[in-house]
């Protein structure tokens, strides 16, 4: 399945492990690199020497390269693309920054055991220990951000994914892993209605609490089903109203700043929201999502009409194929024969292209229970009744037949255009990249310290 490619498409550009590099001491040292306004002291590139080398070391890796040449040069392409970001006015969320932030913080006071001991640790107040950890994050940030622009309009033809698998050494061809083809059944507790009355009492009494005192806040943190914003205490990025889904945006137009709504219904589950101020157009705002939850009586009792459904379908009374089409609630596979596939996931993160819909999943696309279900079935049997959750989190039960097991086999353009298609376009960007790294390297302001003159470096036009 091809959404992680979507999802990590703005080419996140990681260079360290921030917690490997907040368990060293921060010390004063010599610069030993200038990038355009940005310098790198010799204790960055230890720190981050010493990431590379625990990661090797994690991941089994081996190589001939020095870790200070290599910790030098990802620093400096950091600083690099940092800087022509600046020169571009490329922005940042600096919100989910900040929160990244103060969760490394705490769980290095969790560590330590107290802020007194990481400042002692730091030599610095808490303060300052945030501010460095801020500025980091945030360089980082805008680099990821600079490289995505540079790249995001890379594009492929079909001619050039041809030429490209052409001219791989039959021996080198990518293996594709092995890839599961399943069918299943879904369904939904018959008792949603009740389940739903019983979310909205609850957001009701929630929203009764808040108006005669209570935190939002405190409660969001504490109930919110929304693990981005429930952290923030339910706060969510300025955004326009377009970018919220309709009967929120509706609700939220409705409020004066201060207020917080009645309960709303969305794709997503039940909200109350509350308003904190709006401007031209941006509304920062609050809110507390909840979802259906069932009983286990409830949830029992759908995995056994499923399971009427399995025996219905063992004694050949009607094909799977018949069973999905006439009850399954998945209205992405229900009328292809109950088919699997990962619509429902690029729609979820707005990524919908038809080209990217598939049928075979690789062993880690796969949802936990459906592979645990899977992996005890031989080709054509079908599993019992299970319970498992979409990808917005509604509860539900399903049973799955297993139709095709596609070996691990070297690429081929009929049957792996998709991922050889991946391949090329990131081949391409990264001669795009280097092409502009090459550029940016010639114009901009780059000293290295003379010490580092011999050191090897991938791109050599980093010492001139």
């Amino acid at each position: 399945m091809k959404l992680k490619i979507i999802i990590l498409a703005c080419a996140t550009f990681g260079i360290f492990s921030f917690n490997a590099l907040s368990q060293e001491r921060f010390t004063a040292d010599k610069v030993v690199a200038v990038v355009g306004s940005s310098s790198i002291l010799y204790s960055d590139v230890e720190q981050a020497a010493k990431s590379i080398v625990q990661q090797r070391r994690e991941e089994g890796y081996t190589s001939d390269r020095d870790p200070m040449a290599e910790a030098l040069e990802a620093l400096m392409l950091r600083k690099l693309l940092y800087n022509q970001a600046q020169v571009d006015s490329l922005t940042i969320n600096t919100g989910d920054i900040t929160e990244s932030v103060q969760q490394n913080i705490n769980q290095m006071i969790f560590s330590l055991g107290s802020i007194a001991a990481l400042e002692a640790y730091y030599h610095q107040p808490i303060f300052d220990i945030r501010q460095t950890f801020q500025n980091r994050y945030e360089e980082q940030a805008y680099a990821n951000q600079m490289r995505y622009a540079v790249q995001k309009n890379v594009k492929v033809t079909p001619g050039e994914v041809e030429r490209f698998f052409r001219s791989l050494p039959q021996d080198s061809l990518p293996i594709v892993p092995e890839q599961y083809i399943y069918a299943h059944i879904t369904k939904f507790p018959s008792s949603t209605v009740e389940a739903k009355q019983r979310v909205r009492e609850r957001l009701l009494e929630l929203r009764e609490r808040i108006i005669d005192g209570a935190q939002f806040d405190m409660l969001a943190r504490m109930y919110s089903l929304d693990p981005v914003s429930a952290i923030r205490g339910g706060e969510m990025e300025l955004s326009p109203k377009e970018s919220f889904v309709q009967p929120f945006a509706d609700a939220l137009t409705r409020l004066r700043p201060g207020q917080v709504s009645e309960v709303v219904e969305t794709e997503y589950g039940f909200h109350i929201i509350q308003l904190l101020d709006n401007s031209n157009n941006l509304y920062h705002l609050r809110h507390i999502l909840l979802k259906p939850m069932f009983t286990q009586d409830e949830l029992i009792a759908t995995a056994t009409t499923l399971d009427s459904i399995a025996t219905v379908i063992r004694n050949g009374e009607m094909t799977f194929e018949e069973a999905a089409a006439k009850f399954s609630e998945d209205q992405y596979s229900r009328l292809n024969g109950g088919l699997a596939n990962n619509n429902d996931l690029l729609v979820l993160y707005n990524a919908f292209d038809p080209k990217l819909a598939t049928t075979r999943f690789f062993r880690e696309d796969l949802p936990v229970e459906d592979y645990r279900e899977l992996s005890r079935l031989r080709v054509g049997e079908m599993s019992q009744a299970f319970f498992t959750q979409t990808y917005r989190g509604d509860q539900m039960a399903k049973i799955v037949k297993l139709v095709e097991i596609i070996p691990a086999h070297p690429a081929s353009l009929k049957e792996d255009y998709l991922d050889l298609e991946e391949l090329t376009l990131r081949h391409k960007q990264s001669q795009e990249f280097e092409k502009w790294l090459n550029q940016k390297i010639d114009a901009m302001y780059i000293r290295v310290a003379p010490e580092f003159h011999s050191a090897d470096f991938e791109n050599k036009r980093w010492i001139k």
